[in-house]
């Protein structure tokens, strides 16, 4: 797994309450997870986060979710689920002391038991192959892509640029085929929608937006700033604007 940047370890308070927690209620490999790489998000799809035994309790007076007898948990057992992860799009993943793990998705009617395959090895990097586990109950179908995480550093930085689209000038593609060649990433995941190129020196990566046709973003921590300004300058040379 690739780490993005630099991990910000738990704080002496947050090790303290996880080493309270019932480690059978969480699913494989969660807790030593985040003791490793801490906070953060996997694969630009779920932010993992701390436990969080408060933020479903409102909810179980909305009526977001229908329940019958299929549903896993009853309406009111969600104000008893703590929240484990959730995605860019308002789904939770969460775990009830009795039901188990569960998918409460932000929009659709009904929420998800998620079962999972036993393993036997436990390691930091074992809640990966769970996340993906869960990807693919949830959507159907798997991630084929390089499998990174990054951590919430609270020092990272960004930039936006735009290239302007026009006769002589650049695509979005060639651009990014320009800049592999001039910066070799040390991971590289394109497909129709957007190229990342990832970079330790930046402890962070490029960003280029091929849906959107001109968007450029850098991200970067703040201690890389002087390798920052080397790729910013390059990416105006070859005809970005800054925003």
């Amino acid at each position: 797994m690739y780490i993005v940047s630099q991990p910000k370890p738990l704080s002496d308070g947050q090790n303290q309450a996880l080493a309270k927690e019932d480690v059978t209620v969480y699913p494989q490999g969660y807790l030593r997870f985040l003791r490793r790489f801490g906070e953060g998000t996997y694969r630009g799809w779920l932010n993992v986060q701390f436990p969080d035994a408060e933020v479903l309790k409102p909810f179980a007076e909305y009526g977001l979710w229908e329940h019958d007898e299929n549903s896993p948990i009853s309406e009111q057992q969600i104000g008893e689920c703590i929240v484990i992860g959730t995605t860019v799009d308002g789904d939770f993943l969460a775990v009830h002391p009795q039901a188990g793990l569960l998918w409460l998705p932000r929009h659709a009617e009904h929420v998800k038991a998620i079962s999972l395959q036993a393993r036997e090895q436990e390691d930091e990097g074992m809640y990966a192959l769970v996340l993906d586990e869960i990807y693919c109950q949830v959507y159907g179908i798997s991630q084929g892509e390089c499998i990174y995480y990054e951590p919430w550093t609270g020092t990272r930085s960004h930039r936006f640029l735009r290239l302007p689209q026009g006769q002589d000038q650049l695509t979005l593609s060639e651009l990014a085929e320009l800049c592999q060649n001039e910066f070799p990433s040390d991971l590289t995941i394109e497909n129709a929608y957007a190229c990342f190129l990832f970079y330790r020196q930046l402890g962070g990566y490029v960003r280029l937006n091929y849906a959107y046709q001109q968007e450029v973003a850098v991200f970067y921590e703040q201690d890389a700033g002087q390798a920052f300004a080397v790729m910013e300058q390059w990416l105006l040379s070859k005809g970005c604007e800054a925003i």
